[in-house]
């Protein structure tokens, strides 16, 4: 073979190379922007249920959806349905977290959350969303975590995440809106200025199983060995701390009866 022919071959080589290296990058960028487009994806998310937005910026990712507080650098409530054919034992590689492109007003950076003292709290669980990698990798975008104590976060706040999924499975699924109290004087950390919530609250519907019925739990931020019902109150009390009505679509009696309630014996805590 003659040097002008293995010249040839060589750049042949080359130019399927860079085309191949470019086809990657491509593909890479695709997968990436598959986390945090912000497009009405609503396979997993029952759109029926969501809460009113305070902020007027409500994001729809695949499996769930968010109202950003950009005054807060979070989001004042992520709301999504978790279907007992969610629950899962996947184990997903953990990813980085990444800012929410989706957010108009830009997101907050991870970075604030460095040596800051806090977690990354979730919002929407991880450990809710590994029925896929799409979904379960969504729960790692900044918009879907709040500062979070970790004996907190790791303690009440996911005693609660566990019992919920219990429930999902009990009662063939439920609806979740949950966030942190956005209101009076809160400390804040990173360049952002994210916020840290003094209260995070939690508030279930269950329309699956026979009798609609509502549950909601708001907790101090801090570490706690008390029951869970000890943080059972009314939808109706953690709306007029939030300012957000969360269930407007029911029919008004049943809205009324239920977001007055706070009774937790149709819930099962075994």
């Amino acid at each position: 073979m003659n040097k002008k022919t293995i010249y040839s071959l060589i750049a042949i080589l080359i130019v399927f190379g860079i085309y191949g290296y470019e086809y990657f990058l491509e593909e890479e960028e695709e997968t990436i922007q598959i986390v945090g487009t912000g497009k009405e994806v609503k396979n997993n998310t029952n759109e029926y249920f969501l809460p009113t937005s305070t902020t007027g910026q409500i994001i729809h990712h695949e499996g769930y959806s968010l109202s950003y507080s950009e005054p807060h650098e979070q989001a004042e409530w992520v709301a999504y349905e978790l279907k007992k054919a969610h629950l899962s034992n996947s184990n997903f590689k953990r990813p980085y977290f990444e800012i929410d492109k989706a957010v108009k007003t830009g997101a907050a950076h991870w970075r604030n959350y460095k040596n800051s003292g806090y977690d990354r709290g979730h919002l929407c669980p991880a450990g809710d969303k590994r029925y896929s990698k799409i979904a379960h990798d969504e729960t790692f975008l900044t918009s879907n975590i709040s500062p979070q104590e970790h004996q907190f976060n790791s303690g009440i706040w996911n005693k609660l995440e566990q019992k919920v999924r219990y429930w999902a499975r009990k009662y063939d699924g439920v609806f979740v809106v949950t966030g942190g109290v956005l209101k009076g004087q809160m400390d804040a950390i990173g360049d952002d200025e994210v916020s840290v919530p003094n209260q995070f609250y939690k508030i279930l519907i269950d329309n699956n199983s026979g009798k609609t019925k509502m549950i909601a739990f708001l907790m101090p931020h801090k570490k706690s060995d008390e029951p869970l019902y000890e943080f059972v109150v009314s939808v109706d009390t953690i709306e007029a701390l939030t300012g957000i009505d969360f269930f407007p679509q029911l029919d008004d009696t049943l809205e009324t009866q239920l977001e007055s309630s706070s009774s937790y014996k149709d819930w099962s805590f075994n």
